[in-house]
């Protein structure tokens, strides 16, 4: 595996909501913000791996807060675990509104990606190393997050999965 990196990786993302990005209620389309979402984790991915990456999984999202027309959308991308190939981000999703300038945050996800080399083919990335307390939460906590969407793939078998046993068995 590559050298270790600090979880420096970070990205930010900003659009504002126009026309053509809201449904006839004159929010935003679940499918523009996850598309601003998925641009701004691979930004976050290829600039960790320094390769193209490409999306690989995202775990369950859920649309909290309508996002109204006008809005100023806020993307925050972070790596929190590095895998061989594969690396785990977590996004977080704030809107603004440009006239009162009341910050809420709508939603967060967890996606995956995958570094590629040149011919198409994973690559190794660097392992992370968390700083902080949140980082170090998130770190732990993803291997969990691992073994449940392979789980959920068909790539592992559940009783391979010895972060989740841990979990509900207390072994």
């Amino acid at each position: 595996m590559a050298s270790k990196r600090v979880s420096e990786s970070a990205t930010t993302f900003t659009e504002i909501v126009m026309p053509n990005d809201t449904n006839p209620m004159h929010n935003l389309m679940g499918g523009n913000l996850l598309k601003w979402m998925d641009i701004a984790c691979g930004i976050c991915a290829s600039k960790h791996a320094n390769r193209v990456a490409v999306t690989a999984a995202v775990d369950n999202v859920s649309f909290g807060r309508p996002i109204k027309i006008g809005d100023i959308v806020t993307i925050s991308a972070r790596m929190t675990r590095a895998f061989n190939s594969s690396m785990e981000i977590f996004v977080e999703v704030f809107k603004e509104n440009f006239r009162t300038h009341e910050k809420v945050k709508c939603n967060e996800a967890y996606l995956t990606f995958v570094a590629l080399d040149d011919d198409g083919r994973p690559v190794s990335v660097p392992e992370i190393e968390p700083e902080n307390d949140d980082e170090k939460r998130r770190f732990v906590s993803a291997l969990r997050r691992r073994e449940l969407r392979l789980i959920l793939a068909g790539r592992m078998k559940p009783e391979e999965a010895k972060e989740l046993k841990q979990i509900f068995l207390n072994e």
